[in-house]
């Protein structure tokens, strides 16, 4: 068993949400499913390259902004706009991965502080949460539009550290994404990779503390409960 930090920081997309049906969305639109992890990719890469640039842009303009050419070239005809807002849209319809909710419990009835920290909005992590009736587990739902960078800026990090008030050797990111978990170890966090898919995580990166394979996993290997 692991010692439970007093506060564990949960990534969203991916790690706590469940991104697959947006591969829908780009079906309902005419656009192949496959469409979707490229954009997701592309969405990321933008950000990121903005953010070292000295920017920090809200997570919707840059999905929009690469969406829009996409779907154009994809669609060829003028309801391109319908369609961005229609795959957008899914944002709001997400659930949780299936092993999330036990997991939330646990850790909070154990007495372990709960946080997310998003390079999204926070109104996205607000709805997944209440629609699932979790909300009121997380203490706070931080997002690096609050922040000075996105993540993996250590800005992005000290911010949550220091709204949490807890050093950074007191507190553990919680992600699917190794660049996150990398970005949050160079920053002094504890690190615990969720291990989603066939995905090996890579050895150019700092490896996490722990790999688990879903949040009821982590919540057993730091020692909460079921009962």
């Amino acid at each position: 068993m692991t010692t439970a930090p007093a506060v564990l920081v949960f990534d969203v997309n991916e790690t706590l949400s469940d991104m697959s049906p947006m591969a829908d969305r780009f079906v309902e639109v005419g656009a192949p499913g496959a469409m979707a992890t490229t954009w997701f990719a592309s969405l990321l890469r933008d950000g990121f390259a903005l953010t070292a640039a000295g920017d920090n842009p809200r997570f919707a303009d840059v999905g929009r902004a690469v969406l829009r050419p996409m779907l154009a070239r994809e669609l060829r005809h003028t309801e391109v706009e319908g369609a961005v807002e229609h795959v957008l849209g899914g944002f709001g319809r997400l659930a949780l991965h299936p092993d999330v909710e036990a997991g939330v419990r646990r850790l909070h009835d154990a007495g372990v502080r709960l946080v997310t920290l998003s390079n999204g909005s926070t109104a996205v992590a607000q709805g997944l949460l209440e629609r699932a009736g979790l909300l009121d587990r997380f203490e706070r739902l931080l997002t690096v539009e609050d922040a000075p960078r996105w993540k993996p800026a250590p800005e992005s990090y000290a911010y949550a550290l220091e709204v949490c008030g807890v050093a950074p050797a007191d507190a553990m990111l919680v992600a699917v994404h190794p660049w996150d978990l990398h970005g949050a170890r160079a920053a002094g966090l504890r690190t615990a990779w969720v291990e989603r898919g066939t995905a090996r995580y890579p050895g150019h990166m700092a490896a996490p503390e722990l790999t688990v394979s879903g949040i009821d996993d982590l919540a057993r290997r730091l020692g909460a409960s079921e009962g």
